[in-house]
This record gives structure tokens, C-alpha cells and sequence, in this order.
């Protein structure tokens, strides 16, 4: 019996200062060692000639792991900021399926085939995974929310587990087949990451949200057998860096419900808002009565969240 072949991958990850270049290689090298090989790997410098210079030296003709890692290096081709840098790799790719890796992450041996398997089913447009944070610290702080994980770019605490239907995928860690862009057009600049300044995301989501208006039968996914593990530098550990980042993605949902109205753009907060994060409060509470360390700062950051 003949079985039908896994879709072929293109790989894309984003970079844009060489502060993080040991975390690009490495983000890099994880690909190059996905039991499901990738077709390509395209690492899209977002405005930085000198880290362009450096990548391509490091990927380019002159290096000899070249061809064996099937790296190429290009500059995003429009203006500053993710979601351009995306559509660059979009544009450049060649594989059925596009799928997107943060700069500051590996991914597990088996993401890409996971991502691939989702992809028998025709309907199938899109595949989240799972994404677990490694704090610099080697542990969480006692006062973070699992609630919260998605400040740090990370999957959190409310999503369901197994491979489940979405609203959206997160962006770090994400698939799309190509012709969702073709149906849908590409990620919306004026939303996207532009290196840390305001707003800071939610991208996806819009970018989801125009696919399933234009393709009601789409089915979007994540798969929590995808995993990548995403580093969280002691900056981000702080309680200052959570305010200012729940702030910004405040303002990115209100960038979104903009875009596409407020029913589709805040469905999802909606049911996070009123179900998830009541019952965090109520387990940090419980865990300060109990004597339990952080609990009561759980439920404070929570609130201020």
C-alpha cells in the first residue's frame, strides 16, 4: 500500500542583531538535525549589513557546511521588522509548507515531522507547536505565572494539550502551508516584532484570523508534540520586563481589532480573561495560604497582568 509523501519544508528564521549569534547557530544547527530534513533553511537579516556579512560568511560559498546544512542568507527585502522579514522568507522559499523558528530557540529532533504529519489532511493550513521556556536562571521565578508563559514567548498555562483546533498559532513557533498565503496574503507589517520597540506582536493571529475569514474551511492546529525550547535571558525574568510586555500586547490587540473587528480579535483573550486567569489567581492564593513559596506573587502578577 502506497502512502503519500510528507510535504516538503522550508524553513525560515529571523534575525536582526548579532547580540544573539550563538543562539542563531544554534537555532540554526537544530534545524540541519530534524529527522524530517528540511528542503532549505533561510535566515532573513532584518536590516543589519554587518550581520548579513557575517551569516553569509558563515553559510555562504566560502564555508564548507554549506550545502550539507542548506542555509541560505538574505536580507529582509522589505521595511524593518518581522512580519517583513517574513514575507522575504516566504517569498524566497520553495516548499509546500513554510514553517517559522525564533532566533532564540531550538527545536526537538522531531518538530518538523510532526508539523509534516498535520499536513495529510488537505484542510490543514497551519500547525502550531509547543514552545518551553529555559530560563537563564536554570529556574522559573517563583512570583511568573505559567498563566503569563506567552510574555516570554512561550506557550501558556489555558492552551488545551494534544493536537487540537486554534484561533491562531504562535508565531515562534509556527507552520502554514503556501497556499495560505496565496488565499490570505502574507503577515501584516505595523504589527510584527521591530527588534524591542512597541508594540511586539500578534501577527499571527491577524494573519490567522484573514486566512479562516477567506477560507472558512481551514483548519489551523497545535500540536504539542512540536516542541522547541525558547531562552529566556535574565532581563525577561524581571518584573518590570513582564509589565511593559503585557502592556504591549495590549496595544498589538488593539492593532488586530483594528484589523479584523473586535469579535474575531479578542474571541480567544475573551475566554482567557474570564476562565484561565480567575483560576490562576485562585491557585496562587490557595498556594499563600498553604505556605507555598510565590503564590501570592503569582496572584499579584496576574492581577496587574
Amino acid at each position: 500500500m502506497s502512502t503519500t509523501p510528507p510535504p516538503g519544508v522550508s524553513v525560515v528564521i529571523c534575525v536582526y542583531t548579532e547580540d544573539r549569534w550563538g543562539d542563531i547557530l544554534a537555532a540554526v544547527a537544530s534545524v540541519a538535525g530534524q529527522s524530517l530534513p528540511a528542503l532549505e533553511i533561510l535566515v532573513v537579516v532584518d536590516h543589519n549589513p554587518a550581520l548579513l556579512r557575517r551569516l553569509a560568511k558563515r553559510y555562504g560559498d566560502d564555508g564548507a557546511g554549506a550545502p550539507a546544512d542548506r542555509v541560505r542568507v538574505l536580507a529582509n527585502a522589505g521595511p524593518r521588522g518581522l512580519s517583513a522579514g517574513r514575507n522575504t522568507g516566504i517569498a524566497a522559499s520553495s516548499g509546500e509548507v513554510i514553517a517559522f523558528l525564533d532566533d532564540d530557540a531550538v527545536a526537538e529532533r522531531d518538530w518538523l515531522r510532526h508539523f509534516a504529519e498535520a499536513y495529510a489532511d488537505p484542510r490543514v493550513m497551519a500547525v502550531g507547536g509547543r514552545t518551553r521556556p529555559v530560563w537563564e536562571s536554570r529556574r522559573r521565578p517563583a512570583w511568573f505565572p505559567e498563566e503569563f508563559d506567552w510574555v516570554v514567548g512561550c506557550t501558556y498555562r489555558g492552551l488545551p494539550p494534544g493536537r487540537v483546533r486554534v484561533r491562531n498559532v504562535l508565531g515562534g513557533n509556527a507552520s502554514f502551508r503556501r497556499s495560505a498565503f496565496t488565499v490570505a496574503g502574507g503577515f501584516a507589517s505595523g504589527i510584527g516584532r521591530d527588534g524591542d520597540r512597541l508594540p511586539l506582536g500578534c501577527e499571527e493571529t491577524e494573519l490567522c484570523i484573514r486566512l479562516t475569514r477567506a477560507m472558512p474551511e481551514a483548519v489551523v492546529l497545535i500540536d504539542d508534540r512540536a516542541v522547541i525550547h525558547h531562552r529566556v535571558p535574565a532581563a525577561r525574568e524581571r518584573f518590570r520586563y513582564f509589565r511593559t510586555r503585557a502592556y504591549a500586547e495590549g496595544l498589538s490587540k488593539a492593532l488586530v481589532s483594528r484589523s479584523v473587528g473586535a469579535r474575531d480579535g479578542l474571541a480567544t483573550e475573551r475566554r482567557y480573561a474570564t476562565r484561565v486567569l480567575p483560576a490562576g489567581v485562585a491557585r496562587g492564593v490557595r498556594d499563600a495560604l498553604l505556605g507555598r513559596a510565590g503564590g501570592a506573587g503569582r496572584a499579584g502578577a496576574i492581577v496587574a497582568g
